[in-house]
């Protein structure tokens, strides 16, 4: 931008913080406003740079001197304000859109329903293992714009959601990965899966010959859209189950990539440091995007093998007794919940529950009758969960607390067995967010 612009942030969290502190230091004039009362923290960060805010409400001024306003991925552009804003045709852009336009750094972008935070922790520690200056950033750690703002890496590794996707328009990604398409947060696309679907897919817009795609070839909503798109850009289909040719698959037990015709076996699928099928592919599809980096076997294969998954996501807690207890609060949705329980290798109790998003729980079932010896809700409402699983497993335990759920679960389980707090579910009815679920349930097992 050749001149100052006012630049209107709409909401004061992470990401909206960053866009303000990247459009200030560029000579923007900047307000950030929120609907809701702003965290202490990010008032601290506004007010170390001088940027104006405002909290509880948005003033009127927004809708009469504003050059272009940044909405935060929280915010649907369904919301009333929002739609007074475009219907003023004044200029609505994501964070990521507006922050692109300041990047200089490559490019590595992430989404899908589930494992984004994995797959991008684990391509961030295949770059760093490189020797390159790569940094994890958009839905986990500091936001996109935040690392553009302040000391930019060489490589952004950048996790994205739907609702990011949905307000980009001219960003750019030099190598995107596309890992499921599942049904999750459809109150936002008026509860059209195919709509869901199209804002995924917003990844590959504006990619060129010499990007590199890389996707889920197993997922048959990613393969059938896939295949009717036209582009110039390099894919490369990733396959549990099958040998699509180039990309990734697996081959007599251990994992192999072939990029531009040279086909290697990286490792055996057993020296992963994360284990079950969903892991299995997340290693995969970042060992893809190391290669088209041109990163060395010998470096994939110690950083697939060494890797430390992210706080809530099946993370170990303790061994007490002989019984594994396995935080994986961050297991929002039902299909996250599906890969947990595909990954146990013991029998295990499962606690489960909190705020129901028009769960379907029928998927889990034959998952349950194979590895769930025990079932612990923990929730103020659990009738659709008894409901579902209440032929299956009998007793079906109920809990208030974190504190109670293990209490329950020491108690029944067995020498040998697993605990797993994988709710399927939100928070919000008991716990301030998945994180304070995911402590106070590892407080409470380090407690027994």
């Amino acid at each position: 931008m050749t001149s100052a612009q006012n630049i209107v942030v709409l909401g004061a969290g992470k990401s909206g913080v960053g866009a303000a502190v990247l459009a200030h230091l560029n000579g923007q004039k900047v307000l950030v406003s929120d609907a809701s009362s702003i965290k202490e923290e990010s008032k601290k960060t506004l007010n170390k740079y001088g940027i104006s805010w405002e909290e509880n409400g948005h003033s009127e001024q927004i809708l009469q001197n504003t050059d272009k306003v940044v909405i935060s991925p929280g915010i649907p552009i369904t919301a009333p304000f929002v739609k007074e804003i475009a219907s003023r045709e004044i200029p609505i852009v994501s964070e990521i859109e507006f922050a692109y336009q300041y990047c200089k750094s490559k490019k590595i972008c992430i989404t899908g329903s589930n494992g984004k935070t994995t797959t991008t922790l684990l391509i961030a520690h295949l770059l760093k293992s490189a020797g390159l200056n790569a940094r994890a950033v958009g839905n986990v750690g500091e936001s996109y714009a935040m690392s553009v703002a302040i000391d930019p890496p060489d490589y952004q590794v950048i996790e994205l959601s739907s609702f990011q996707l949905d307000q980009m328009f001219s960003f750019k990604a030099d190598v995107a990965l596309l890992l499921n398409i599942t049904p999750d947060h459809l109150d936002r696309y008026q509860n059209s899966f195919e709509l869901y679907t199209k804002s995924k897919f917003r990844i590959i817009q504006n990619m060129k010959e010499g990007d590199h795609f890389i996707y889920n070839y197993d997922d048959p909503v990613i393969k059938s859209t896939f295949s009717s798109q036209k582009t110039t850009f390099k894919s490369h289909p990733i396959s549990i189950y099958d040998n699509p040719g180039n990309g990734a698959w697996v081959e007599n037990e251990s994992i192999v990539i072939n990029i531009n015709n040279k086909k290697q076996t990286i490792m055996s699928i057993h020296q992963l440091a994360q284990q079950g099928k969903h892991n299995l592919f997340n290693s995969m599809a970042a060992g893809v995007a190391a290669k088209v980096l041109e990163i060395r076997k010998e470096i994939i294969r110690d950083s697939l093998s060494d890797f430390q998954n992210v706080e809530h996501r099946l993370e170990k807690v303790a061994k007490i007794h002989g019984i594994d207890f396995i935080n994986d609060s961050k297991a929002t949705n039902v299909n996250a919940t599906w890969y947990a329980l595909e990954s146990m290798q013991k029998p295990t109790i499962w606690i489960v529950g909190g705020v129901d998003k028009g769960n379907d729980y029928s998927s889990l079932k034959g998952l349950v009758k194979q590895k769930v010896l025990g079932i612990i809700c923990l929730g103020k409402d659990n009738e659709k969960i008894k409901s579902e699983f209440g032929d299956v497993i009998s007793p079906i335990y109920e809990a208030s607390s974190a504190s109670q759920a293990v209490q329950i679960s020491y108690r029944i389980a067995k020498k040998g067995y697993a605990v797993l707090l994988s709710p399927a579910c939100a928070s919000f009815d008991l716990f301030k967010n998945y994180e304070d679920r995911g402590h106070q349930f590892k407080k409470a097992v380090r407690s027994l």
